[in-house]
């Protein structure tokens, strides 16, 4: 299951700290972290489709993203993982670029993406799950969230059980860091 667990402007030195798992099959073909064709955008590379599910560029701005649980996929939509890097190849902000994503939600099948930009301290969370509720985009608020395979903090056991263990070690670590930092 992939799944995300980050810290968004809870604590004064580290703005942002994401912990991330991706969960694919072992047979579809990935390139390792590393530095893209022109050297702007860092990231893993799903080989098979050409996109990324996690991704950072050089000016500070930072994308991730997980399918939405679906009973049924349809087999011939629009890579989601192409999402992160045009994100990352545009200038826009992660609302505006959400905005413009929304007009195409429908030809994916089902994703939560988040876009972030460090500099101007923004996040933004955009979802095209469930279709009754039409596309969702939001600023995200500064907290601990979790993200799987349903929207934004969901009460799902296992993204629960995962947000109040890394809460503790991520205190941990802000609380050892913080104080070696200050040494």
């Amino acid at each position: 299951m992939c799944i995300a667990v980050f810290m968004w402007e809870t604590h004064p030195l580290y703005p942002f700290l994401l912990f991330l798992n991706r969960d694919e099959y072992h047979s579809r073909p990935t390139k390792p972290l590393g530095w893209w064709e022109g050297g702007e955008i860092l990231g893993g590379r799903d080989v098979q489709a050409g996109g990324t599910w996690l991704a950072s560029s050089r000016d500070g701005r930072l994308t991730f993203i997980t399918n939405f649980r679906e009973l049924h996929s349809r087999p011939h939509t629009k890579t989601r993982g192409h999402l992160s890097v045009r994100f990352l190849q545009s200038k826009k902000k992660p609302i505006e670029f959400a905005k413009e994503v929304v007009k195409e939600a429908d030809q994916y099948n089902g994703f939560n993406l988040i876009l972030v930009d460090l500099c101007s301290k923004s996040m933004v969370y955009l979802a095209n799950r469930p279709k009754e509720n039409g596309n969702f985009v939001t600023e995200v608020s500064s907290g601990i969230h979790v993200l799987s395979h349903a929207n934004l903090d969901s009460l799902w056991l296992k993204a629960f059980l995962l947000a109040i263990s890394n809460l503790d070690i991520a205190h941990s670590t802000l609380s050892f860091a913080s104080s070696t930092i200050r040494l």
